[in-house]
């Protein structure tokens, strides 16, 4: 009879107990911060090279952590370095031909019309000495006026002979027509554009980073193939991670761009500070209902986060993560 009385009493106190843990539940549920799931996504940088080329050189591996500026792959390069190295020479013979057009004539071509102009010039003293002495001749009855004018003549040619290379002489001496000038100054700012576009192509078939960031993939294998525009590295900047979960209709009129939230992932025993970088402004899914003041809360709005970027680089793309708001 006593133990019919115990196991009564026990059962209960054990209802008892029941019931004020069922009590208590509801007043622990509504204390506990509320949480919605998201995950972790990455926003990705794909390089590539805006030349096509062969894979000669690949500077990194998956996994590595590549800083700004250093050398990702590199294409082969012979054909571009021989246009450059054509460009470059082209550019010379245009900057001769524009140098040579601005002093005039070589000192060797100027010497030979001072010479000639020395050779006639003996040649016009010796005539007009020799018509002094044709015309005393004439005078005096010794010569016809035929041998005294042919005299004349020559002399006179002569003296015509020296003007005439004294005006070559000068003219030697000028730079080339203005409008010659401009139109090899043209030639060599065209000679030079084709440089900087040879450099240029040069330079395309070694890629380096423009951001630090981690080497997520590589897409192709040295010795392959990579057409133009084909993304070779695939990198993922601290700064281009993101957190994206999704909240019902009643709370993301709280939700505003900058707030902060906590998140909680596996593997990380400390919480992640993040803060809000993005709030849709449409709801993701709209159940085929008929909304009304109790079926809106069903309503999903996408959000988006940022941790900071010492936070960044141990969460991973595709991590499921918890988030708590304040």
């Amino acid at each position: 009879m006593r133990t019919t009385t115990d196991k009564l009493q026990k059962s209960a106190g054990a209802c008892a107990a029941l019931a004020a843990g069922l009590l208590l539940m509801p007043g622990c549920a509504e204390n506990k911060a509320p949480s919605y799931q998201g995950y972790v996504e990455g926003e990705f940088v794909y390089v590539s090279s805006a030349e096509a080329g062969r894979l000669d050189r690949l500077a990194v591996t998956r996994g590595d952590s590549a800083t700004n500026g250093a050398v990702l792959f590199v294409l082969e390069s012979d054909n571009e370095a021989a246009a450059q190295r054509q460009a470059r020479h082209q550019l010379g013979v245009a900057e001769a031909q524009l140098k040579d057009l601005r002093v005039g004539k070589r000192p060797p071509e100027l010497a030979v019309i001072r010479a000639q102009m020395a050779q006639a010039s003996a040649e016009e003293k010796r005539a007009a000495a020799d018509l002094i002495r044709d015309e005393a001749q004439y005078q005096a009855g010794g010569i016809s006026a035929a041998q005294l004018d042919a005299a004349r003549a020559l002399a006179e040619s002569l003296a015509a002979r020296v003007r005439e290379l004294e005006r070559q002489l000068d003219v030697a001496a000028l730079p080339a027509r203005d409008d010659q000038i401009r139109a090899q100054e043209s030639a060599v700012a065209a000679a030079r554009a084709t440089l900087e576009q040879a450099d240029w192509k040069l330079r395309q078939k070694t890629v380096s980073a423009t951001v630090a960031g981690v080497v997520f993939d590589t897409l192709y294998r040295v010795g392959e193939w990579v057409p133009a525009g084909h993304p070779v590295v695939r990198l993922l900047p601290p700064e281009n991670v993101k957190i994206r979960f999704f909240v019902p209709e009643p709370i993301i009129g709280g939700l505003q761009v900058g707030k902060e939230i906590t998140l909680r992932c596996d593997g990380r025993p400390a919480d992640v500070r993040a803060s809000v970088s993005y709030v849709s402004a449409e709801s993701e899914y709209t159940p085929p209902i008929i909304y009304s003041n109790e079926t809106r809360s069903k309503l999903v709005y996408m959000v988006e986060a940022r941790p900071s970027a010492a936070d960044a680089g141990e969460l991973h793309p595709g991590q499921p993560v918890e988030v708590f708001l304040p």
